[in-house]
């Protein structure tokens, strides 16, 4: 059975007219940095709590130059009780660092140069290329993921497989889209365990249920 992925758009564009809270907010943010910074802290952590110490963060500064200013220990004041704080007040820091000493402060704009980032993988990269660049980027979390293998629209076993491929069929004018959309569906329909199936709106499309 085909897969009509852009009926499953068309319907849960029109389900959700108001998305997930901090991808609202990651939308505004229109800075690769502060992206970037946004999706570190957004690592194994709920999004109301990274909502909140994303904007603490931000009083902190704006650039690389901005945030070396402080110590490990001020950062993780600042982000406190994001998941993994600790490490990832590390992290932050010696993001800092390389942007300053290797990059002009700049947040690169590429890929394999952003994956050369410690702490940084796909997602975050891609989330920085879409959201902070305006860029076309496919953004996979386990959400898209889950999403995508239920649906029937792969047959992948990571999210790493699952970008690969839609990279290959799905429409690039849902690649900026797919994320937000479907995370806001994966938290509250077709969520990981007991998905509700009985009030999904794109049931009739799913091969879950066929």
């Amino acid at each position: 059975m085909k897969i009509d992925i852009d009926k499953i758009f068309e319907i849960l564009e029109k389900y959700y007219p108001e998305r997930n809270p901090f991808i609202t907010y990651m939308n505004s943010l229109k800075d690769p940095f502060k992206v970037l910074l946004a999706c570190i802290l957004s690592l194994r952590t709920r999004d109301t709590v990274t909502y909140v110490t994303a904007h603490r963060l931000f009083t902190l500064g704006s650039n690389p130059e901005d945030f070396l200013k402080y110590s490990e220990e001020d950062i993780i004041k600042a982000i406190y009780p994001a998941g993994f704080y600790q490490n990832k007040a590390k992290v932050i820091l010696n993001i800092c660092r390389d942007l300053v000493n290797k990059y002009d402060s700049k947040v690169p704009d590429d890929i394999d140069e952003l994956l050369k980032f410690k702490g940084v993988g796909r997602k975050t990269t891609n989330l920085v290329i879409g959201k902070g660049y305006g860029k076309l980027s496919i953004c996979v979390d386990t959400h898209v993921h889950r999403i995508c293998n239920r649906l029937g629209y792969v047959k992948t076993k990571t999210p790493d497989q699952t970008e690969m491929e839609l990279r290959k069929k799905l429409p690039q004018k849902y690649w900026l889209e797919i994320n937000e959309l479907f995370i806001t569906h994966g938290q509250n329909i077709c969520v990981p365990v007991g998905p509700k199936c009985n009030i999904c709106p794109i049931t009739d499309y799913c091969m879950k249920l066929i």
